[in-house]
């Protein structure tokens, strides 16, 4: 029986904007739970708003992680957040760091989305579009809660696209600054307040001919076209979080040659990538049980 992965405390996996848990058969963390279950490790799967702002979503977690504490006789937790869920995991970390072990970034925008930025300026503040896609995508929100099952959770897409612009990253990053690199592009501190922190992510390497399978996804597509709003990282980003953007704690990696989805494993096992996503999970867990948490 493989216990390599059998972290000291339990891992919390927290998905991004309009994720969720599981939906039928589908889930957010493709295979990646049940890779950590198969070495040892004890995993559970957060219910946060599909859509709403960092700080909500990190109330919500928090409460999570107190029931579950209560419940199972836990001390702390490795919260692991995808995107938007690792500003997530930052805050409570942050609030709570009694609650939490660690904190690791996968593709998290810990500077802001060059993606969201060029969405927030096509919507004019008040304006009816503005008003329309917000009230849409709320109602997706929603839609996908239910879907998946979740008590109902408040949902406000208009707040989560404003969280994550590089202007509310920013002032989130004001207030909950631990394991933040003090220059662009470099390493913040592995450990704050007791909790540790780590951070990876990818690129979109070469072109799409150059990718094998890629060419049949059409999530990794969307990645590209997205990927071509970047101005700043127009030659370093996964689609919609910035390489360097990404960087939070201890660097394990910011470009593997992985997408923003495929680092959720989403299509990725079908596109011949020389990365295992879900590989990468099991072999931060081992990490995180040699750190002793």
């Amino acid at each position: 029986m493989d216990t390599s992965a059998n972290t000291r405390y339990p891992i919390v996996l927290v998905h991004g904007l309009f994720g969720f848990d599981h939906i039928g058969p589908f889930n957010y963390f493709n295979g990646i739970k049940e890779a950590l279950n198969k070495a040892g490790a004890t995993v559970y799967v957060a219910k946060v708003s599909a859509a709403n702002s960092s700080e909500e979503r990190g109330e919500q977690l928090l409460e999570q992680l107190r029931a579950l504490a209560t419940q199972n006789g836990l001390q702390r937790f490795n919260v692991i957040g995808h995107s938007q869920g690792a500003l997530t995991a930052r805050y409570a970390a942050a609030v709570a760091p009694e609650q939490v072990a660690s904190v690791t970034s996968v593709s998290g925008p810990n500077q802001g989305s060059e993606l969201a930025d060029r969405v927030r300026q096509a919507l004019t503040p008040g304006a009816l579009p503005e008003t329309v896609a917000a009230a849409l995508s709320s109602a997706l929100g929603s839609f996908i809660s239910r879907l998946s099952g979740r008590r109902e959770l408040p949902q406000d897409a208009l707040g989560a696209l404003n969280a994550l612009t590089t202007e509310g990253v920013a002032a989130f990053n004001k207030k909950y600054p631990q394991g933040l690199p003090e220059t662009w592009g470099a390493m913040g501190a592995e450990q704050v307040n007791g909790v540790l922190y780590y951070s990876w992510s990818g690129i979109i390497k070469g072109s799409l001919f150059s990718e094998s399978l890629n060419i049949f996804d059409p999530l990794h597509n969307a990645c590209r076209v997205f990927g071509s709003f970047f101005t700043r990282e127009s030659k370093e980003n996964d689609g919609m979080v910035g390489r360097f953007s990404s960087h939070l704690g201890q660097v394990i990696r910011s470009d593997y040659p992985l997408d923003h989805l495929d680092t959720i494993n989403h299509v990725a096992a079908l596109a011949n990538k020389s990365v295992d996503p879900a590989g990468l999970y099991v072999e931060h867990a081992r990490r995180l049980k040699a750190k002793g948490v």
